[in-house]
């Protein structure tokens, strides 16, 4: 398995705890709880493998890593036409 980053186990006995915990490797692995809520920074925070790696473990950062800034400028008297025609609103 490339990926284990969270696993959830819901289970009273604790065997079956032990034998699923020991054998999906897993980085954060919670019992009879929810599974969301780990505050990044704050709380221990990895997985196996690949996840829990990179710009997907968060930090103060984290959007900027999905973030591309892009500029637009269209010279529209290059264009050929009448500038003062081509701004008027619709």
């Amino acid at each position: 398995m490339p990926l284990g980053l969270t696993l959830g186990i819901h289970s009273r006995v604790d065997t079956t705890q032990e034998y699923v915990y020991q054998r999906l490797k897993v980085g954060n692995t919670y019992v009879n709880r929810n599974i969301i809520g780990a505050v990044v920074g704050v709380q221990p925070f990895g997985g196996e493998g690949l996840s829990g790696t990179g710009p997907k473990a968060g930090g103060p950062r984290y959007l900027h890593r999905f973030a591309v800034e892009r500029t637009l400028s269209v010279n529209t008297t290059a264009a050929g036409g009448n500038a003062a025609l081509m701004s008027l609103d619709d």
